[in-house]
């Protein structure tokens, strides 16, 4: 090599190093992966969640994505304070999607992910009030389904009449549609269910990189290396969301494969994206324009993996390592006071992350991917 190109090559790896390390990790709790020691992280991080009064609407998203950690973690706790905090938010919403003064409220599928907690909450107290308007809803959009196409714009015109064209779309809908089957018996569900994931998903769904696009807007932009923008986030929620949906159906689900094999796939990609550090960032393939870790995406990536082990869909030996990594780097993003860091705002596509920022749907993925953690723990796995 010579002189000129040495130093060029040492040159960016100084870069490289500074890059990575603007905001320098700090650890609050002890991040091994013993049982005593992942709950003590994620009672401070729920605790700290239930002491903070929510901004959002009850029904909102945001709040959705957080009851369906809280309800991970309330299992895992074996404490009745986590269902109740959450029953009492559920009565105030009237077990019922969240309601808009414009028409978007009749199709959105961020207005009625709440409906998760609702069917977990009926699994545990079986009160039939507790389905009855999220069934109500569901049948009447099956009744008079939207026939919007799947290009995405952001009017109050579209979303009245729109289907799930966004990615997020594939962890709020379809989990409460594939519940909603699975308590009910009902296959009509299902059906839904599988034919509207199948359009967005052959809408969206990259097959050269196994990524979701966010949305029809991103199919042409590029990041700042070259690469497409494949929000960190974004496929996020569409891996988080595989996992909840693939439990819920039955065994012999003519298409329960298909959902495995996109659940396989994208595992197989995320695991080759996943930094040294074991965090993901903002966008998955520019993580240098977005040096900063991103933890909701993270927290998401390894909730998939964890119960990809759990359950015997991913390979020990091959997955392990990540989810180690993946946990010791979240656990870097809580204060003291149980506040989780490094969540990026409310967006569509990647943006840079401070320490400070915090959102709920964060804390969700953070209880999922912890309490699942536990299970492997308890079953000797990790």
């Amino acid at each position: 090599m010579t002189t000129g190109k040495c130093i060029l090559a040492i040159t960016l790896v100084i870069c490289s190093i500074s890059i990575f390390s603007q905001e320098p990790a700090k650890t609050y709790y002890n991040a091994d992966l013993r049982l005593s020691d992942v709950k003590t992280v994620l009672k401070a991080v729920a605790d700290w969640q239930i002491r903070t009064p929510l901004t959002h609407e009850l029904a909102d998203w945001t709040n959705g994505a957080l009851y369906a950690g809280m309800i991970e973690w309330a299992e895992v706790a074996e404490n009745n304070l986590y269902y109740e905090w959450l029953k009492n938010i559920c009565d105030k919403t009237g077990w019922s999607y969240m309601k808009r003064e414009n028409p978007l409220g009749r199709y959105h599928a961020d207005d009625y992910c709440v409906g998760q907690t609702y069917i977990e909450l009926y699994r545990k107290y079986n009160e039939k009030r507790m389905i009855e308007p999220m069934k109500k809803y569901l049948d009447q959009i099956i009744k008079n389904p939207a026939t919007g196409n799947l290009t995405f714009e952001n009017t109050d015109n579209y979303w009245s009449t729109q289907r799930w064209s966004w990615c997020d779309a594939l962890f709020m809908g379809p989990t409460v549609w594939a519940k909603m089957a699975n308590v009910t018996g009902s296959k009509k569900y299902l059906d839904f269910m599988y034919k509207e994931y199948k359009a967005t998903t052959d809408y969206l769904y990259d097959k050269d990189e196994d990524l979701y696009y966010r949305d029809s807007n991103y199919f042409t932009k590029k990041e700042a290396n070259g690469t497409k923008v494949f929000w960190g986030r974004g496929n996020g929620w569409v891996f988080a969301g595989l996992p909840i949906i693939i439990r819920e159906l039955p065994a012999k689900y003519e298409h329960r494969e298909y959902f495995v094999n996109i659940y396989k796939k994208m595992a197989a990609k995320l695991l080759k994206l996943q930094s040294a550090d074991g965090f993901w960032h903002a966008s998955l393939l520019d993580p240098f324009s977005y040096p900063n870790p991103e933890m909701s995406a993270t927290a998401f990536f390894v909730y998939g993996f964890a119960w990809g082990v759990n359950k015997g869909y991913l390979d020990k030996e091959t997955y392990l390592p990540a989810i180690v990594k993946g946990w010791k780097s979240m656990v870097t993003s809580v204060w003291p006071d149980g506040k989780v860091g490094f969540i990026q705002p409310i967006g569509a596509d990647p943006k840079s992350v401070s320490r400070e920022m915090t959102e709920v749907y964060g804390v969700g993925g953070f209880l999922m991917a912890g309490s699942e953690i536990t299970r492997l723990i308890d079953k000797g796995i990790l």
